[in-house]
């Protein structure tokens, strides 16, 4: 009885050891197949659209509204400042962390540093009244404006841009599809392709660069507005742990309280539509 006792414990053993290696190759070898649990982190680059926005501006002494103006982003091209410590917020860039619930959902908190420029050299129709001290520079504009064109090539009157930058900080729920198997992959350890999707809210946080009506503009950073938006986009992961990821994104942003100037009086607000193209070189992994 002790021997057949002894012989069923090693059997026992060495089937559990049989077991436990088997687990622990097929995870080896199917590392990409399961995403629940695993960090990552990206950085990238992107290039912005936005549709025509009307523009209103008040303080003390006016208050006026640029009607659908155009506006563009300002984009660096590739160029070493993507990587550079010391100025990686001059370029258009994105920044991402997050965490896979399980294996198709993510939740991940995120920057993108977008840019926005007014076109400068445009006519747009101004209503509302400025009625400035004639000591200041921008007296010269005043008046009653009544769906007025008014050409922007002189700056004095307003330049206008969130280019340090149109910052969208928000919190993104996504969803992960492998569909190697559309391409014949068959190990998923050398590459995976993966279709992703997401939704996001956030605020924005932009440091707003303003010259209006001749006044010193405000040059610190503020909350200003909140803004959400949708994204699809091909994800292609290589050697278990990198990624390149390319995105359309497109939202919606509202800015209720933009600082225009060192004069708390002085501000404007927007809201315009937005399509963000994006590429982000990252790393999947687990802790």
């Amino acid at each position: 009885m002790k021997t057949i006792i002894l012989q069923l414990s090693f059997f026992g053993l060495l089937f559990a050891n049989t077991v436990n290696a088997q687990e622990a190759m097929d995870v080896q070898e199917k590392y990409t197949s399961h995403n629940k649990g695993k960090f990552f982190v990206a950085w990238g680059g992107n290039r912005d659209s936005y549709t025509k926005s009307d523009v209103t501006f008040k303080g003390k002494d006016y208050n006026f509204t640029i009607d659908n103006m155009t506006a563009h982003d300002k984009p660096k091209g590739w160029h070493v400042d993507y990587i550079n410590p010391a100025r990686m917020t001059i370029p258009q860039t994105n920044f991402r962390l997050g965490y896979f619930l399980n294996d198709h959902y993510s939740v991940s908190i995120g920057v993108d540093h977008m840019k926005y420029v007014m076109t400068q050299d445009q006519t747009a129709s101004v209503t509302g009244e400025i009625n400035l001290p004639t000591t200041d520079i921008g007296s010269a504009y005043n008046g009653v404006y009544n769906n007025t064109p008014v050409n922007f090539s002189d700056q004095t009157f307003l330049a206008y841009e969130h280019t340090d930058g149109l910052n969208y900080v928000h919190v993104e729920v996504s969803r992960f599809d492998d569909i190697s198997n559309l391409f014949s992959i068959g190990n998923t350890d050398k590459i995976q392709i993966n279709l992703t999707e997401g939704v996001a809210f956030g605020l924005l946080y932009p440091k707003t660069n303003t010259t209006l009506l001749g006044k010193e503009r405000h040059d610190a950073f503020h909350v200003s507005g909140y803004g959400t938006s949708v994204k699809a986009g091909l994800n292609i992961t290589f050697l278990k742990h990198f990624y390149v990821q390319t995105e359309l994104k497109g939202g919606y942003i509202n800015m209720p309280d933009i600082r225009t100037t060192i004069s708390a009086d002085d501000t404007a607000s927007q809201h315009f539509l937005f399509l963000q193209r994006i590429i982000l070189f990252g790393g999947i992994f687990k802790i």
